[in-house]
């Protein structure tokens, strides 16, 4: 979590924990949630417009497709002045996940999106132990802010602690907006391996994203609960590699890691039904997979089966 009087962290990424084995029966993160033959029909679209609240991002890096990248104005740049810095190399790995060229070792998932980059992390320097934080007042803000720009999805890899105050009120508000205004809001369900929710992860309308390895099962960090496994979907959180913000790839995991590979998702689906509602995007992703879920834990996102979804309801 964050340092201070913070009360919004940088989703702490779990250390990179290779569980492929040698029994073959590992798979790649995109190949685990179905991702592929999605990513076969659209690279995306530059009018399906992408939030990403997070850190900076190095956007001279060669394999981010930066025409398609616009930040939004802030206290904070969009782009990267220390690279090294946890916000910078965070901020840069998610980016990666999104809208890296395909032709890197990032999953790049949308690279025809256009993603929005509204950071509020700072890039301080790290202590030990710690990550950078924001106020809640800030990711209500920055939640404003996208809706404005345009986002139609906004990824939050991001936690936020207890209790309430005014700033998580302010939060809240913010997400009722996003239901008014037809926004989907994908937040990361959190690291510290905990039944529970926050205000994020229980709202109803916000997808919250749990991490499974490469095996297909729940990671034990990954925070789960009651509004996380009836409303939100798994993706994967173990081994994943991306775009460093230094030049040389990235490997994390945890929910943080795990969140953009369902945002990605929904930017893909809305760019091959540009005329689909929010509410029918929402049900596609989180109902594919498992149309009942009476447990704490929620199902693996399938991507491709959330196309058929929707395919079929245009019929």
């Amino acid at each position: 979590m964050g340092s201070g009087n913070a009360q919004v962290g940088l989703d702490t990424p779990v250390s990179r924990n290779d569980v492929s084995g040698t029994d073959g029966t590992s798979m790649t993160p995109l190949d685990l949630v179905h991702l592929p033959p999605l990513m076969a029909q659209t690279s995306g679209r530059p009018d399906v417009m992408v939030g990403l609240i997070d850190g900076p991002i190095a956007m001279n890096h060669p394999d981010l497709a930066a025409s398609s990248i616009r930040t939004l104005p802030g206290k904070l740049s969009g782009m990267c002045t220390h690279v090294r810095s946890a916000a910078c190399l965070h901020g840069t790995f998610v980016a990666g996940v999104l809208c890296a060229k395909r032709t890197s070792v990032a999953p790049a998932i949308c690279p025809n999106c256009t993603l929005l980059v509204r950071p509020i992390f700072a890039e301080t320097a790290s202590e030990q132990g710690q990550m950078p934080g924001a106020t809640p007042g800030e990711l209500a803000a920055a939640l404003h802010e996208c809706m404005e720009a345009g986002a139609r999805v906004i990824n939050v890899s991001s936690a936020l602690a207890e209790p309430v105050s005014q700033g998580q009120r302010d939060v809240a508000a913010a997400l009722d907006q996003a239901l008014r205004r037809g926004v989907l809001i994908v937040v990361a369900a959190g690291n510290q391996g905990t039944l529970g929710s926050s205000v994020l992860t229980r709202h109803p309308w916000v997808i919250p994203v749990g991490a499974y390895d490469l095996r297909g099962r729940p990671m034990e960090q990954s925070n789960f609960g009651q509004s996380i496994g009836r409303r939100g979907v798994g993706a994967p959180g173990n081994n994943i590699t991306s775009l460093g913000a230094g030049g040389k790839p990235l490997t994390l995991g945890g929910t943080s890691a795990a969140t953009p590979f369902v945002t990605g998702a929904i930017a893909l689906l809305w760019s091959a039904f540009p005329g689909a509602t929010a509410a029918t995007v929402k049900y596609a992703v989180t109902h594919a997979a498992a149309p009942q879920r009476p447990t704490v834990v929620p199902p693996l996102l399938d991507a491709w089966g959330a196309y058929h979804m929707m395919q079929t309801s245009r019929r």
